[in-house]
């Protein structure tokens, strides 16, 4: 499918009930004031709002008044809002995403989680999503998957005292980089009820077993976030929609059928540099891939039966590029 021409502000197809989001990861040259109401003003639903440096710190001063703002530009656009976590350099400005609940000491991405946790209760925030991180060299598997537990059981503990729900997403190249790992995890921490799952569609692309309208079924009993963008096999590449290899309307699709409600947000977060108008394709190309008619013998998106070099799932713990 090719990417529609944009048309800013166009009406909503009434093709389906999948309510769009956009990512402010998307909108990093943006003031958060400015990446609301241009999101809002192109039709979308939702945003999937990252904590960083200058949408809405959670370590600057003034938090609580900040918070009731943004709160009340929510509100006025319209807008719902899930929290993500994935700011690059906010803990540390020399290391990406450091520390993660992997390292020896996580006590500030604990501290991190909390507020993110605070700042979606006082939001109406649909999730707050957060993931594991890499393990670092020196850390044994073993010690590290002990630490996410543990890290994890904290994090539980804060959401269900504040009413929120979280959605931890698998990430290709973390501790927790697929569906399985998921699994794994939630029963570690006996099946929270508050511990969803964040689905990637293009992750699921990159590296599942199963063609990505199934990855949605496997996990829609535990479904609460959901990111999409296109992806190639066996690469972790955030790409425009048309770009990558997935056909979205049985993705789409997959998603009605499954009954989800919640946010579909796009998550681009390299094409800051043209956000408004990558914004505007997006919407206008998920509007068509929702009203569009497939059989599913069209799909692209089923697993190779055998791996080529291009297209081998990344190995546990590769790079990851975000």
């Amino acid at each position: 499918m090719s990417i529609p021409e944009p048309r800013p502000g166009a009406p909503a197809a009434d093709t389906t009930t999948l309510r769009l989001g956009y990512g402010t990861n998307g909108f990093a040259n943006h003031r958060l004031d400015d990446a609301l109401a241009v999101i809002a003003d192109l039709g979308y639903d939702g945003v999937a709002l990252t904590l960083d440096h200058d949408h809405l710190d959670p370590f600057a001063p003034g938090l609580t008044r900040r918070v009731a703002a943004v709160g009340k530009r929510l509100e006025v656009l319209g807008l719902a809002v899930v929290i993500e976590t994935g700011a690059r350099y906010l803990l540390d400005p020399w290391h990406k995403h450091a520390p993660t609940l992997l390292h020896d000491d996580p006590t500030r991405r604990i501290e991190f989680l909390r507020r993110a946790v605070r700042i979606g209760a006082d939001l109406g925030a649909e999730a707050v999503s957060f993931w594991a991180g890499v393990r670092p060299e020196a850390v044994s598997p073993q010690c590290a998957w002990d630490r996410l537990v543990a890290g994890c059981a904290t994090v539980v503990d804060a959401a269900d005292t504040a009413g929120v729900t979280l959605g931890f997403e698998p990430e290709p190249g973390m501790l927790v980089q697929d569906i399985a790992d998921w699994r794994r995890l939630h029963a570690a921490l006996d099946n929270p009820a508050r511990f969803g799952i964040t689905l990637d569609i293009g992750h699921c692309r990159c590296l599942e077993p199963w063609p990505v309208p199934q990855c949605v079924a496997e996990v829609a009993d535990h479904l609460v976030n959901v990111q999409i963008d296109d992806m190639r096999r066996g690469v972790h590449e955030h790409l425009e929609f048309g770009v990558g290899e997935i056909d979205f309307p049985p993705v789409l699709a997959a998603l009605r059928d499954a009954g989800y409600r919640g946010l579909v947000a796009v998550e681009l977060p390299r094409d800051s540099h043209a956000a408004p108008a990558v914004a505007a394709r997006s919407i206008e190309f998920l509007r068509a891939a929702a009203a569009t008619d497939y059989h599913p013998a069209r799909t692209l998106c089923s697993a190779p039966t055998e791996a080529t070099p291009t297209e081998a799932t990344p190995a546990k713990e590769a790079p990851v590029h975000m």
